[in-house]
C-alpha cells in the first residue's frame, strides 16, 4: 500500500493464493464478543480447504481451552481454525517463571481460569510481590481512571506488572470496552514496569508461528482490526497484515459500512506502519 492511498479490496479469495499460514485475531475478526460473524469463519474455512493452516492469535487474557471454549458459544466453527494462541498462554508462562511470589489480580472473575493449577499465591495490593491485570473488575461501569489509587500504591511499592490483555479496547456487540492495556498504559506512562503479554509483542507471534509449523517466509498473512496490535505486531514480526475497517476503528473512521479512506491512511501515517491490504470485513 502506498503512502498517499488506501486500497481495499473487496474479497479475500484475491489475495489468499499468496499466503500459506494466516495468523488471524479473534474479537473484531471472527467474532464481536457476543456472536460469531460467518462471513469471516466461511472464509477461513475457504482458506483451509485450499491447504493453508490458520493459528488463532488473541489477547484474551484466558488459557486455550477457554477461548476455544468461548468462541464455540459464540457459534465459531472448529473447522475454521487450526489452533488458538492466547496472551493468557503467555501470561501463565511468566507466573510460573516467579514460582514462590505472591500477585494480586486487577480483573473480573470470570479471568481467573489464567491461574488454574499454577498453585498461584494471592495476597493484598500492600503485600503482594507483583500484579496480574486481565482487565478491570467491571468493565461495564469502570474507567481506567477509576483505578489511579491503586496504580499510586504499585508504583510507591515498585511493583511489576504483567498485563494479559494488551488491548485498550475491544468491541462487545455494538459498544466499546476498556481492557488491560488501558490500565497498563496509564501504569508505563507513570513509570511503572510493565510487560504486555500479547500481541503486538513478539512472544505471542513466535508462538503461534510454532504452532502453525511454518517454515520462515513471507507467505504468512496476520488478518486484525487494531493498528495498535495487529498492523504493528505483523510489522514488527516482518509478516504482512490484512486489516479490517468494520472492527474497534470503526466509530473513528466514519462508520462500519463507509470508512474513510482520508483518515484511515492518517491513522496509519501516523502509527508509521501500513497493512498489506485493507477490506471492510473479512469476507471470501
Amino acid at each position: 500500500m502506498s503512502g498517499s492511498a488506501v486500497e481495499f479490496i473487496a474479497h479475500f479469495s484475491a489475495l489468499a493464493g499468496a499466503y500459506d499460514v494466516i495468523l488471524s485475531d479473534v474479537w473484531g475478526v471472527i467474532h464481536n464478543g457476543i456472536t460469531a460473524h460467518r462471513d469471516a469463519c466461511d472464509a477461513l474455512m475457504k482458506f483451509r480447504a485450499r491447504g493453508g493452516r490458520v493459528v488463532l492469535i488473541t489477547n484474551a487474557p484466558r488459557p486455550r481451552d477457554s477461548v476455544v471454549h468461548q468462541i464455540t458459544d459464540f457459534g465459531v466453527p472448529p473447522q475454521a481454525y487450526d489452533s488458538v494462541v492466547s496472551s493468557g498462554d503467555v501470561t501463565r508462562a511468566v507466573i510460573q517463571s516467579r514460582s514462590g511470589e505472591s500477585l494480586f489480580h486487577i480483573g473480573p472473575e470470570r479471568d481467573r481460569a489464567i491461574f488454574t493449577g499454577l498453585g498461584v499465591r494471592f495476597a493484598s495490593l500492600e503485600c503482594a510481590d507483583y500484579v496480574v491485570c486481565s482487565g478491570l473488575f467491571d468493565d461495564e461501569l469502570e474507567k481506567p481512571g477509576d483505578y489511579q489509587s491503586r496504580l499510586d500504591t504499585m508504583l510507591k511499592r515498585r511493583m511489576f506488572m504483567v498485563c494479559a490483555n494488551p488491548d485498550v479496547v475491544v468491541e462487545r456487540g455494538d459498544r466499546l470496552v476498556y481492557c488491560a492495556g488501558a490500565i497498563a498504559d496509564v501504569y508505563a506512562e507513570m513509570g511503572g514496569e510493565v510487560l504486555y503479554a500479547g500481541k503486538p509483542h513478539r512472544p505471542i507471534y513466535e508462538q503461534a508461528h510454532g504452532l502453525a509449523g511454518a517454515e520462515p517466509s513471507n507467505r504468512v498473512l496476520a488478518i486484525g482490526d487494531s493498528v495498535r496490535t495487529d498492523v504493528k505486531g505483523a510489522h514488527d514480526f516482518g509478516i504482512d497484515c490484512l486489516f479490517l475497517t468494520a472492527g474497534i476503528h470503526a466509530e473513528e473512521l466514519g462508520g462500519r459500512d463507509n470508512p474513510d479512506a482520508r483518515t484511515l491512511r492518517d491513522i496509519f501515517a501516523s502509527a508509521g506502519k501500513a497493512p498489506k491490504a485493507v477490506m471492510r470485513k473479512l469476507v471470501w
